[in-house]
């Protein structure tokens, strides 16, 4: 009985190393077996789809291997993730998605995954503080003085729609300061075109389609989400300036692959991703949109995101907020 225990210990460790070396072996080889599918869960100019672009067009020039963007823009990017799911675990199939992946499997009755389970967190791309502005003709000039005109008069503010973390980060706000501001969601490009045109008084968006806006004078940035300010807009506070604490709301872009990926494959594609993300013209083109990037491994990554998932689902459940 030992000698035979002995035997299935020994065949279980030779499987395991046969495994870890067909993994070294394909890592190796990657990406030049075949072309590499990046499913993007967001139509085409949608800024998880510019990163995405930017970083194929960057990891086809630095591994020259061949990287094909494939948009699948429905349901909040529960297509575009089952999808992946389903794919080999070989390196070949790659998820680029957005802060909508921790939110959804709370926000959606079946969103289809599990978020820490069912992927592997490959690497956290860029990332932007959530942005709260004004109209001009709104008289606040700080947070503070927002907050007091929320209480003496009805406001009304715009997001990019029900669900997405703009408008569960502003309803964290609204929580933690006790005013009441009428939520009317929007299309993510019609949100902060809604503040401009005065249709509502303020808005909570992403930092990509605001900065261009606030530069031209059409809106007054009143304050980032994040716990720091940004260095792309360093005159804007943070809202823990005003008091607000455990704020650090991020619309970010990330890479996932499916389960079952070999470590090995998952730290060379993660290091050829993060390598992409540096280059000088990929950092302007993020820049450009509002967004940084900072080099991180998988296993950062995953902490980060179990922290969101962590975080957002507490946010849909107080806010009742649901998939439209």
């Amino acid at each position: 009985m030992r000698s035979t225990s002995i035997r299935l210990a020994g065949r279980a460790l030779l499987a395991l190393g046969v495994l870890a070396g067909a993994g070294a072996v394909c890592a190796q080889d990657w990406p030049k077996a075949k072309p590499v599918s990046i499913v993007v869960g967001f139509g085409p100019g949608a800024f998880t789809d510019v990163i995405a672009r930017v970083v194929a067009q960057k990891l086809g020039e630095t591994t020259g291997g061949s990287f094909v963007v494939e948009n699948k823009p429905w349901a909040g990017g529960n297509i575009a993730t089952g999808q992946v799911k389903r794919a080999t675990p070989d390196g070949y199939t790659i998820l680029v998605h957005s802060v909508a992946y921790a939110v959804n499997p709370s926000l959606y009755p079946n969103a289809g995954y599990d978020a820490v389970k069912d992927f592997v967190p490959l690497a956290l791309g860029p990332r932007t503080p959530n942005i709260i502005t004004v109209n001009p003709a709104t008289p606040a000039k700080d947070l503070r003085e927002l907050i007091e005109l929320a209480r003496k008069d009805k406001l009304n503010y715009a997001s990019s729609g029900i669900g997405t973390t703009t408008h569960l980060s502003m309803e964290r706000l609204k929580a933690a300061a006790r005013v009441d501001i009428t939520h009317v969601p929007y299309q993510p490009a019609q949100a902060i075109a809604a503040v401009v045109a005065g249709h509502t008084q303020m808005s909570s968006t992403s930092m990509p389609p605001a900065v261009p806006q606030i530069k031209a004078g059409k809106v007054r940035a009143i304050a980032v989400t994040s716990a720091r300010r940004s260095s792309l807009l360093p005159d804007v506070p943070s809202v823990t300036e005003f008091g607000f604490k455990d704020f650090d709301d991020y619309t970010w872009v990330g890479f996932f692959l499916p389960v079952g990926t070999p470590q090995a494959l998952v730290d060379r594609v993660n290091a050829e991703i993060n390598k992409a993300m540096e280059l000088p013209d990929a950092k302007e083109k993020f820049v450009g949109l509002g967004m940084e990037s900072t080099r991180n491994t998988s296993a950062e990554f995953g902490s980060f995101l179990r922290d969101e998932v962590t975080k957002w689902a507490a946010v849909v459940k107080s806010t009742g907020a649901k998939a439209e």
